[in-house]
């Protein structure tokens, strides 16, 4: 039978149809396929359209991924390790995520899972959903990758996996996929899944969405620590890129709030610009909301989000002129920390520390110090952040914020997961309690602000810092070596050697100390005696001034999810000369140690 998505018209898929049925690849020719796949605990990534052109919206998969796939759901069983397990299934708004969440129901199925799908969900939707009653969730996504990406996240209670689990479930994986009779494995298992149990699935999808969006209206209200009375009356334009969330609460669930809303390309699929919420890609959002502002000035605020819908980035309006503005990954990340520490400090809890990753801006250490909070930074990786924040809570840490604030977008306790929705809630907060805008202005600067609350008084009030853009073209490199504890090491060797030529003293530069990022952890020091021979966390090089304090730092660190090397510098106060001399360097360092090892 033939199921039609009822608010897309999209093709959920014919349970009469077995996708692996006309396979003919030869089995040798999985492992090559499989060597493509990026591996990590932030999910597991590839170009899947068949077309091999990572910009190509096609829905088409190639055999080789299709049969990949099902060993993908095998050994997510398989780790469950139980009888009868249920699982969670659910897709971003990629073309190609309908046939291998169809494939992945179908070998779920046949294993003996019960499988609950909520077809096309904003991630931060279906991780909320998973806390009611399932053993795990299966969420298919590439994220802010291109659109021709796919991939898949794994995990339980609202999170993605630790790497311990994530790393033993792609070793499994590759051990399914290199045996001789991998595609026969694949074939068998589908042929065998009982279609009775898949129109089952099917029939129920619409009931498991309605579930979905009603228990992600009441967590987001829960995770925002406010009730159904709160009332703020901003108006939101939403930019939301064909993504996930245009099958969300967003719209609703804010006219509940009493805020106006208008939302453009809010089709799923209408993918109108780059996925990734940065720089330019917002640039259509910020002249939508001008153009709300002009005839409605209740307008203040818009947001874009990737194709999950986890991330979102902002633009606002000054009110001074009138203008609007982009703000950057990093500022949105410290905007929502600033209001989340002002109101836990002004509600007087203590022991308070936020939780980032280890290229977060140390922009965020100068807010937290000013309501009396600590920061603690673990390794690139949304499940090592939360984790950290779980082992500080164990240590009495009061953790409500945290995230990769080089990223963009914050998660919010009880959340696992960074949430578009969580981020304006928080800055509602500011228009909702004039009190707490006057006292995080406070706070920051000493004065007490002048006129109403303003996301434009907030920001300004907020130390600066000059920060590489996470998604600037000179962020990321590739390098011919992937030994990463051989380029670590030669890096290292080349900063020894060129440190003292490069006259920063004139900066007020004196030294330099090497912070390193495994996990959740963070360690002071330089060389493999500080890192795992794997080699694969970040290296930072922290900048010290003649009193100890920070200058800024320069970042490095392989990319888990794109085959690139990431790179960043961040400056205290408005340095981009130096800025742009340092990334320079940083580029010339690794370039150099990359020439090295040849």
């Amino acid at each position: 039978m033939k199921y039609i998505d009822e608010k897309t018209g999209f093709l959920v898929c014919d349970s009469a149809s077995d996708p692996l049925r006309d396979v003919t690849c030869d089995a040798s020719s999985l492992a090559s396929v499989l060597e493509r796949y990026i591996l990590s605990a932030s999910g597991w990534r590839n170009v899947f359209v068949a077309s091999g052109d990572e910009e190509d919206p096609g829905a088409e998969v190639g055999e080789q991924d299709l049969v990949i796939t099902a060993h993908i759901a095998k050994v997510l069983y398989e780790s469950l390790g139980m009888e009868s397990p249920t699982v969670l299934l659910a897709i971003d708004a990629r073309p190609t995520g309908r046939i291998l969440a169809y494939v992945t129901a179908r070998i779920l199925c046949a294993l003996g899972a019960k499988v609950s799908y909520l077809f096309i969900s904003a991630a931060p939707e279906t991780m909320a959903y998973s806390h009611c009653g399932f053993d795990a969730f299966c969420y298919i996504s590439a994220s802010h990758n291109p659109i021709g990406h796919n991939g898949f996240k794994f995990g339980s209670d609202g999170g993605v996996y630790e790497r311990s689990i994530s790393d033993a479930m792609a070793t499994r994986l590759k051990e399914s996929v290199s045996d001789r009779d991998a595609v026969l494995v694949a074939k068998a298992l589908s042929a065998k899944a009982d279609v009775k149990e898949i129109d089952r699935i099917m029939e129920d999808r619409p009931r498991q969405k309605e579930k979905a969006l009603e228990y992600y209206r009441s967590f987001v209200l829960r995770t925002a620590g406010v009730d159904g009375t709160f009332h703020a009356g901003c108006g939101i334009v939403g930019e939301l890129n064909g993504s996930a969330r245009s099958l969300s609460i967003d719209e609703d669930f804010l006219h509940s709030l009493g805020c106006r809303t208008h939302y453009v390309n809010d089709r799923p699929g209408q993918v109108v610009h780059a996925i990734v919420p940065e720089g330019e890609n917002l640039v259509p959002c910020r002249d939508e909301l001008a153009r709300c502002h002009a005839q409605d000035p209740s307008f203040i605020l818009g947001y874009c989000p990737d194709n999950d819908g986890d991330r979102g980035n902002f633009v606002y309006v000054r009110q001074s002129d009138g203008s609007c503005e982009i703000l950057q990954a990093q500022e949105v990340f410290a905007l929502v920390v600033t209001i989340e520490l002002a109101d836990l400090s002004h509600r007087g809890v203590e022991n308070l520390a936020v939780a980032v990753n280890c290229p977060t801006s140390e922009r965020i250490d100068a807010i937290a110090s000013a309501f009396g909070a600590r920061v603690f930074r673990a390794e690139v990786g949304e499940a090592n952040v939360v984790n950290l924040a779980c082992d500080l809570r164990k240590r009495g840490y009061v953790v409500h914020v945290l995230g990769e604030g080089s990223n963009g977008g914050n998660i919010t306790d009880p959340a696992k997961v960074r949430d578009p929705l969580n981020s304006i809630m928080s800055v509602l907060k500011l228009f909702a309690d004039p009190a707490l805008f006057r006292y995080a202005v406070h706070r920051l600067t000493g004065r007490q602000p002048e006129g109403e609350p303003s996301i434009e008084a907030l920001i300004d009030a907020m130390p600066y810092y000059t920060t590489t853009g996470a998604f600037s073209t000179l962020a990321k490199m590739h390098v011919k070596h992937t030994d990463w504890a051989a380029l670590k090491r030669e890096y290292e060797r080349l900063l020894v050697n060129q440190w003292p030529g490069m006259g920063l003293e004139g900066e007020g530069i004196v030294s330099y100390e090497i912070h390193q990022t495994e996990g959740i952890r963070e360690v002071v020091g330089i060389g493999e005696a500080f890192r795992s021979p794997a080699a694969k966390g970040g290296l930072k090089v922290v900048l010290l001034q003649q009193d100890g304090s920070h200058a800024g730092y320069m970042w490095l660190r392989p990319s888990g999810t794109e085959s690139v090397l990431r790179v960043l510098v961040d400056l205290r106060g408005d340095r981009q000369d130096l800025h742009d001399r340092l990334l320079s360097w940083q580029r010339s360092l690794i370039e150099e140690a990359d020439s090295a090892l040849e």
